[in-house]
């Protein structure tokens, strides 16, 4: 589907901020975490590790290739995460046993007890990014968001 006006007899593709804006509000967004992670004493982890120890909060064992899915990181990028998050005692890498090419990765005592300080600095994120939007107006963001992500995710697998 493409999307455009007519404007005076002439059909015309509308011109679309929604990409530049997302991109926006996920470099600020970031940067805005990692502060308040630092802010909070939390130094164990940065922002991008916070999503692979929020899925494994989620999904205790998972290979590398699941958590890839599940945070949209890159088998590159997310390997050195986990060399690094490994190295700082937050996650084990254990072969499974039927299948010695396939690993888990599971988190450790130490990443299991930086589940409550993550999710207090993820609820002040969201006091941020949901100021003065009521409870309509946030379900109607995150469902218009999700139809993104799924029209993106569907993209990728063709």
């Amino acid at each position: 589907m493409t999307y455009s006006t007519i404007l005076y007899g002439e059909v015309r593709p509308i011109k679309s901020i929604a990409g530049f804006l997302i991109s926006r509000i996920k470099q600020l967004g970031g940067r805005i975490f990692d502060q308040r992670l630092k802010e909070s004493g939390i130094d164990a982890f940065n922002g991008p590790q916070g999503r692979i120890l929020y899925v494994l909060w989620e999904h205790p064992a998972l290979t590398i290739t699941e958590i890839g899915r599940m945070t949209s990181l890159a088998k590159t990028t997310l390997t050195g995460m986990l060399d690094r998050m490994e190295e700082s005692g937050l996650v084990l890498r254990v072969r499974v046993p039927h299948n010695r090419r396939q690993v888990r990765v599971s988190l450790t005592v130490k990443a299991q007890g930086l589940r409550e300080d993550y999710e207090r600095v993820s609820q002040a994120m969201n006091e941020i990014y949901y100021r003065g939007m009521d409870e309509d107006e946030v379900k109607q963001l995150e469902a218009l968001l999700t139809k993104v992500l799924k029209n993106l995710e569907q993209y990728e697998r063709r």
